[in-house]
């Protein structure tokens, strides 16, 4: 079974503060599981926000970077 973390922990990993970790889970930007009143985030759903949410570099041509003289 995969593991579940608290919103502490998707917090932490994310580098963000615990509102930002719940307002993810208030607006269901991210997936998590109810278990009794607490709420849970497999490791998974990280791993896919994460995922959705990287920003590839952007790679500049050699032409695009001459100056004109």
């Amino acid at each position: 079974m995969e593991r579940l973390l608290s919103v502490d922990q998707v917090a932490e990993r994310l580098g963000t503060g615990v509102r930002f970790a719940r307002r993810l889970i208030e607006e269901r930007r991210i997936r998590y599981v109810k278990v009794g009143r607490h709420v849970r985030i497999p490791e998974s759903a990280v791993r896919d926000y994460l995922a959705a949410h990287t920003v590839e570099p952007v790679r500049l041509r050699r032409a695009g970077l001459r100056r004109a003289a």
